[in-house]
């Protein structure tokens, strides 16, 4: 009955991804001198986090929907 249920939490891979994510949009490895590029309006540091904050949530949509399988999908089947 639980072959089929699968539940990312215990995945390493998934965590690992995750961190380097939430670490890559957080600005501490840039220096000071990196507020003046600015790519289409936005300095380059905020371009950095919007573009890791996209990431970010692709990734979690992605999880949630092809590596997620709950007991509440067969429920709902077989009523």
């Amino acid at each position: 009955m639980n072959k089929g249920i699968k539940e990312p939490i215990r995945k390493k891979w998934i965590w690992i991804g995750l961190v380097i994510i939430v670490l890559g949009n957080v600005p501490w490895y840039f220096s000071d001198s990196m507020v003046e590029p600015y790519i289409i309006g936005f300095p380059f540091w905020a371009f950095i986090i919007l573009v890791f904050s996209v990431i970010l949530c692709a990734y979690l949509s992605w999880i949630c929907l092809t590596q997620w399988k709950i007991v509440e999908d067969e429920e709902e089947s077989e009523k």
